[in-house]
């Protein structure tokens, strides 16, 4: 009988059975395996790096990993581009210019779309990435150690972030760590890969003549050679801003009978204000030609050098197993970053340091204002410069195959990344792509 006088609703609720036991499936959570037979290490300076995410030390020997933040960085950003004051003047037209070769692996087929040299581009593309949640919103704020809010910048800002607002700076070496070309003249590199020699000497000879080529035409290295400046903004001082578009570098007399050599004895050691002026003219000029062509490097060598340089880097790409191509997938993660910036400490002297720049095709992971030639002053001077310039609140870390570079790391509490091979490359990577760096 339905109580109160409701109708009795039908069917009537069954009571429940009993329940069956519940048998626990324990899932256990790990990172896929990621080997590359790597032996190198990281050193573990007072910048501590860490990651809550368990790591294969199979890749390396993270020591370091245990104290590096993966929440500050989000995996992927948008690259950002850096603006010279010194962009191009009136002699100086890529118009027309076929650009140049850029290297990439097949697995990334967007920096290279097209293997016709017609087609090349010269600029890197980093790989593409899926959407980063808050990308396209706003990024929630965060505070600083100094207490004030600080938000991460817009994908859509094309502006860099200030010397002062770096917070990671990645310190490369050039030779045998980003690209491969001492090694290949000594024959070192097909000795410890097992190479054809014979081969990697014809190709390493070939790249000097190149750069020393290139270096003399267009980058005035004849007359810069015993005037080697550490970084291209060392002599802007001296410079009255004058207008370069007509004016006459072959007749300015810049180079005495006796030679440049005793009126440049080093750095801080200055010729008459005339010869000095007329210096930094070529250190604007060197500037200018830098940020004007460091996309299209074919369009600088002129034809038939274009097309001989074109065949070079396959050759050398192919030889050396797409060592350049691994070390500028890195160099884009870094670039990638809103607040991360690569460096370039290098024991080349200036002007032959920024051919090879060129030749290689790191004009783009590179700002010239980002190179710094150890060849006078030696790497812990550059380092002192570098971290004076950034602040003593980023965090250094240090990418080299050398022993100079190491010692310096650790006398300065900097990680280093040690570069022996291309599979620690790989790893860079790898590691950088898990925001373990």
């Amino acid at each position: 009988m339905a109580a109160y006088g409701q109708t009795q609703y039908s069917p009537a609720l069954q009571p429940a059975g009993p329940y069956a036991s519940y048998t626990h499936h324990t899932q256990g959570y790990s990172m896929p395996s990621y080997s590359s037979g790597i032996s190198s290490g990281i050193f573990q300076g007072t910048h501590a790096i860490s990651s809550s995410t368990p790591f294969n030390p199979a890749q390396q020997e993270f020591s370091a990993y245990s104290s590096y933040s993966q929440s500050q960085y989000s995996p992927y950003y948008n690259s950002h581009h850096y603006n010279s004051p010194y962009l191009t003047s009136s002699n100086i037209s890529p118009a027309a210019i076929t650009a140049p070769l850029a290297y990439q692996h097949p697995e990334h087929p967007i920096m290279l779309p097209n293997h016709s040299p017609e087609s090349h581009t010269g600029e890197y593309h980093p790989p593409p990435s899926p959407p980063t949640p808050g990308k396209e919103e706003g990024v929630p704020t965060r505070r600083g150690s100094d207490g004030k809010l600080r938000g991460r910048k817009r994908a859509s800002d094309p502006a860099p972030p200030l010397d002062s607002d770096i917070e990671r700076v990645f310190i490369w070496d050039l030779d045998e760590t980003i690209i491969i070309f001492h090694s290949l003249l000594t024959g070192t590199f097909s000795t410890r890969f097992g190479k054809d020699s014979s081969k990697a000497v014809s190709l390493g000879l070939w790249m000097e003549e190149m750069i020393f080529n290139l270096a003399d035409s267009r980058l005035f290295f004849n007359d810069l050679e015993e005037c080697d400046q550490v970084h291209i903004d060392d002599v802007a001082s001296d410079d009255n801003g004058q207008d370069l578009s007509t004016y006459n570098f072959g007749s300015d007399g810049f180079q005495s009978p006796a030679g440049a050599g005793s009126l440049c004895l080093g750095s801080g050691v200055h010729g008459g204000v005339d010869w000095m002026r007329k210096l930094a003219f070529r250190y604007r000029r060197v500037k200018e030609i830098y940020n004007t062509y460091k996309n299209n490097v074919g369009g600088l060598l002129g034809s038939p050098k274009r097309e001989e340089w074109l065949q070079l880097r396959r050759e050398m790409e192919v030889l050396t197993d797409l060592w350049l191509t691994q070390a500028l997938k890195a160099l884009a993660l870094i670039n990638s970053r809103p607040n991360c910036v690569n460096v370039l400490v290098t024991t080349t002297q200036l002007i032959p340091a920024l051919s090879k720049v060129l030749l290689y095709g790191l004009g783009s992971a590179f700002p010239i204002e980002n190179i710094y030639s150890a060849t006078k002053t030696g790497k812990e001077s550059c380092f002192e410069r570098v971290s004076q310039r950034f602040g003593r609140r980023a965090v250094y870390v240090v990418i080299g195959d050398g022993a100079e570079e190491e010692t310096v790391a650790k006398k300065k509490n900097m990680p280093f990344w040690r570069v022996s091979c291309r599979a620690d490359l790989e790893a860079l990577s790898h590691a950088l792509e898990l925001d373990y760096l």
